[in-house]
């Protein structure tokens, strides 16, 4: 069995640059040593940068940090503002109707001081107080980000702050940030148009074939062609699954909106409006918005949807015309088959809504590091992948769907059908069974698959204005004083957090300035 030592990342943009940049840190390149494995990435010219997510999850800190990105350079080069989680509007009910008009999913856990009571259940009990959002009364974050201040101060060291946080940022940018380090860091860069795939006598890939530079060898290849799926799925033909009878949404209407003015303040959490046939995300740069409606084309018209974002955005839409995309939900099982794993859109996507695209990128690059197959012996690393990647996907389509199955909007198929039992798949029906008499607890994930931590499910189940007939016992009566004694401390140290923490733009502002 021959040794691995030749890596080639078919694509660019954030998927192969971010795997090319984790693989050359954990596997070394050949420049390096013998040791070394080479990368080479080959990328057309003639294809540009979907960009449809410019939100990330938290993980991607660790990530930069581990790849070797300043945090003040990716700010300042990424148009890059900070998320602190995403606030909900009109998702529970429709505008206008009465009640909460949003709910917010901050990044931040529920405060708890060591050897304390658990909170929610208290709060579910009522001790936080009447009215207290599960999100406001666990945690100062929602004030902090309401109030559009930084989830950090001037001088907390790079990736480090009080508040747990995530970013915003222009994709084509952070796909340039990526592309320059990842060849500071020896990956081969390579423009050419990959025209054919040639197999072997095995059926592994024995080389690409472009254009420009004729065929491309290597021992392993990652598949980094977005929705067209060259490789994994043209080539070696590994099936898609359609995911689309559970998350309906399937296009986009993107534009990008100046503020009105330089000075104007940055929200520090994405924004999600939920509309008649889908929602809008709505996410701050340091000199635009990104604001996008996301839609189901089985609910209503492209003309309609772009009625819809217009509205929303108001003046600002004026003279702007929107990108549209497509989108194919869904995900593979099978994404890395013999000498070939797919990262990326190439292996699945499932909708905007948390942020879980850069993040799976993140997990795949992780994987391929961390598995890879140094003495050529795929199988066992592919069934590995394979499980790891396929259950975390399962995962990630459970929690976006409970965001849209607990809405108790009637005023549109698109909300009526979402809560269709029908439509919700079983793993997360069996869950809602159980959290009907106990709230969500870590036992109930399993955190190598989990994209999102227990309190992200509780964020998100509480928000929607779930109801849980808790237990008596479950609430440890006793505590009930300390419970309501740490729900105060939380909202008086909130005031302390908006006097600490600067402006999110002035913190932004800062950073760029910082070399």
């Amino acid at each position: 069995m021959k040794a691995f030592h030749n890596v080639l990342i078919v694509g660019g943009g954030t998927a192969g640059w971010l795997t090319a940049c984790y693989l050359a840190r954990t596997l070394g390149t050949a420049g390096a040593g013998a040791a070394g494995v080479s990368i080479t990435l080959v990328e057309s010219p003639e294809i540009g940068i979907i960009g449809v997510g410019e939100g990330t999850f938290p993980s991607i800190r660790s990530t930069l940090a581990a790849i070797g990105i300043d945090e003040a350079r990716f700010v300042r080069e990424c148009q890059a503002t900070f998320k602190q989680g995403v606030r909900f509007n009109h998702w529970v009910r429709p505008a206008g109707a009465p009640g909460a008009d949003h709910y917010f999913h901050p990044f931040s856990q529920p405060s708890q001081r060591q050897g304390g009571p658990e909170l929610l259940p208290h709060w579910l009990q009522g001790t936080a107080g009447a009215g207290i959002p599960f999100a406001e009364a666990a945690t100062m974050q929602k004030r902090v980000a309401d109030a559009a201040h930084g989830p950090k101060r001037l001088a907390d060291a790079d990736y480090a702050g009080p508040m747990n946080y995530a970013y915003h940022f222009d994709a084509g940018r952070f796909a340039a940030l990526l592309a320059e380090h990842g060849r500071s860091l020896g990956v081969r860069h390579v423009q050419a148009t990959v025209e054919r795939v040639e197999l072997d006598a095995g059926g592994a890939i024995a080389c690409v074939h472009t254009r420009e530079h004729g065929a491309l060898g290597a021992d392993l290849f990652v598949d980094c062609t977005g929705f067209r799926a060259a490789l994994i799925g043209d080539a070696l033909g590994s099936p898609f699954r359609k995911m689309d009878d559970v998350l309906f949404v399937d296009r986009a209407l993107a534009m990008q909106v100046p503020y009105p003015s330089p000075d104007t303040p940055i929200p520090s959490y994405t924004i999600s409006t939920a509309h008649e046939a889908g929602w809008t995300w709505d996410i701050g740069l340091q000199q635009r918005r990104g604001i996008g409606y996301v839609y189901s084309s089985r609910h209503t018209t492209d003309e309609r949807a772009e009625e819809v974002l217009r509205q929303y955005i108001g003046a600002g839409a004026d003279g702007l015309t929107p990108r549209q995309l497509k989108l194919n939900i869904g995900y593979r099982d099978v994404q890395w088959v013999k000498n070939c794993v797919a990262v990326g859109l190439s292996g699945g996507f499932l909708e905007p809504l948390e942020s879980s695209g850069i993040g799976l990128i993140e997990t795949a690059a992780y994987l391929i590091g961390h598995l890879f197959p140094f003495n050529g012996d795929t199988a066992p690393v592919a069934a590995q992948f394979n499980r790891l990647m396929r259950e975390r996907y399962e995962r990630v389509v459970d929690f976006i769907k409970l965001h849209y199955c607990l809405s108790q909007r009637t005023d549109s198929a698109f909300w009526t059908d979402n809560t269709d039992p029908r439509s919700i798949p079983a793993s997360l029906r069996d869950k809602l069974a159980m959290w009907r008499c106990r709230p969500p607890h870590r036992l109930d994930f399993v955190a190598d698959v989990e994209m999102y931590p227990t309190s992200s499910w509780q964020y998100v189940l509480y928000g929607m204005e779930f109801a849980t007939g808790l237990h008596a016992s479950a609430c440890q009566p006793a505590r009930r004083d300390e419970a309501a004694a740490e729900f105060a401390m939380i909202a008086k140290l909130a005031g302390h957090a908006l006097a600490d923490l600067p402006p999110h733009r002035a913190l932004v502002e800062h950073l760029c300035q910082r070399r």
